[in-house]
């Protein structure tokens, strides 16, 4: 049984005539039908596809931004280094409600020289976090990028990004001599065990860094008890704005800055909505790109159904009537053909979520189920199939009765 057929035995006798005559005369130009329906549907499909990927793109460099660098909320300060004590900063926001862990990070530039089996390499200006081991595994998901070794668990222990480590041709085992200036202008050296190599798929964890326990650093550049941020894990991220105003609120003789994800890595995001918003446009004309064909479908309909139109015509039936039966055309066209579209679109976002999907070993994908995207989607499409429709309805009503029956 084709879909004609299915719609026809689902649509009450009594409802209104022009409906089924719309049905059974697409029913006689099913290879018509087909093909505007599949028009609807891939114009539907493209712009899942398009939300999926990029979409999912999008969501996956905010949780990794979230997870490795800046938490829920990052807490600086006006200056360079925050003076308050650290623990009691983490003790004040672990009190509060909807804060899962918070943990200091503090952040410098050194200079780097290893000896391998290629010579002796050397980096300049490569950036150095130091964390706090214990606090840092509750608030940050970075210890979880541990592709050799181990993390730091110790103040003589140093954890090389994975880009760091190849550009200077070392691996676990290995040692590293660091050079950094300390706040007094002097320099301090250190050589440090490598205890593990730190990657992320898209680079977005701490890849071009060196990681170390936050004392040795603090000691290195003489900042004790200093600080240059502080990352904050929510167990109801929604709620981050409103715990960064208690915050701000709470300390309100400090320099303090705090801001949620979006306000902490807007400048990255920035390029990435603008990206997301050209490639919406794009699915847009191939949305629209459905509605010709269907125009071009219907007129073809128009023009085959010539005699018919005439006939009924000639035994009662208003111009409105022959609008109306071809704009409900256009309806059961965009209907099914979003209820087809829809229905792939969702196998392939399933499909994404289960496999997460990523690209060449780049970003695993952050999939969900947008409704109110999908739903405005097949909206949309149903809207631009009956629009489609208004123009070639409109040439019907213009032929004439005694024309009309003519035509051959």
């Amino acid at each position: 049984m084709d879909v004609t057929h299915y719609i026809m035995d689902y649509i009450p006798h009594n409802m209104d005539y022009r409906l089924r005559l719309a049905v059974r005369m697409l029913s006689n130009k099913k290879g018509s039908m087909a093909a505007a329906v599949l028009a609807v549907s891939v114009g539907i499909l493209v712009m899942h596809v398009n939300f999926v990927i990029f979409q999912g793109l999008f969501d996956a460099f905010v949780r990794d931004m979230r997870d490795y660098r800046f938490g829920d909320i990052y807490v600086t300060d006006e200056e360079d280094y925050i003076t308050k004590a650290d623990t009691a900063l983490v003790g004040w926001f672990e009190r509060t409600p909807y804060v899962v862990a918070a943990t200091p990070r503090m952040s410098a530039s050194v200079s780097v020289n290893a000896t391998s089996a290629e010579g002796r390499m050397e980096e300049h200006g490569v950036p150095v976090v130091g964390i706090d081991p214990a606090t840092d595994r509750r608030a940050s998901g970075i210890h979880r990028t541990i592709s050799e070794g181990e993390y730091v668990t110790s103040r003589n222990s140093m954890v090389l990004g994975s880009i760091v480590a190849r550009d200077l041709g070392i691996g676990v085992g290995d040692s590293v001599r660091i050079k950094i200036t300390d706040r007094w202008g002097q320099e301090q050296f250190m050589r440090f065990p490598v205890s593990g190599i730190s990657g992320t798929a898209g680079g977005q964890g701490l890849d071009t860094s060196m990681i170390m326990h936050i004392d040795t650093l603090r000691d290195l550049m003489s900042r004790e008890g200093h600080t240059n941020s502080l990352l904050i894990k929510m167990s109801e991220p929604e709620r981050s704005a409103d715990v960064r105003d208690l915050f701000l609120e709470s300390f309100p003789g400090d320099d303090f800055v705090a801001e949620t994800i979006e306000e902490s890595a807007e400048e990255s995001l920035r390029g990435f909505r603008s990206g997301i918003a050209m490639i919406n446009m794009i699915g847009m004309f191939g949305m629209m790109s459905s509605a010709f064909a269907i125009v071009t479908i219907q007129m073809m309909l128009v023009t085959s159904k010539t005699r018919e139109i005439g006939i009924m015509r000639a035994i009662g039936a208003r111009r409105r009537d022959i609008l109306i039966l071809f704009v409900l055309q256009g309806l059961v066209i965009g209907a099914v053909g979003a209820g087809c579209g829809t229905a792939a679109g969702l196998a392939y976002t399933a499909y994404a979520k289960e496999t997460k999907m990523s690209f060449d070993g780049s970003i695993e994908l952050e999939v969900t189920y947008n409704w109110n995207n999908i739903a405005r989607t097949g909206l949309m499409a149903l809207g631009l199939a009956v629009v489609a429709s208004v123009y070639p309805a409109y040439r019907a009503t213009k032929l004439q009765p005694v024309e009309a029956m003519r035509a051959v």
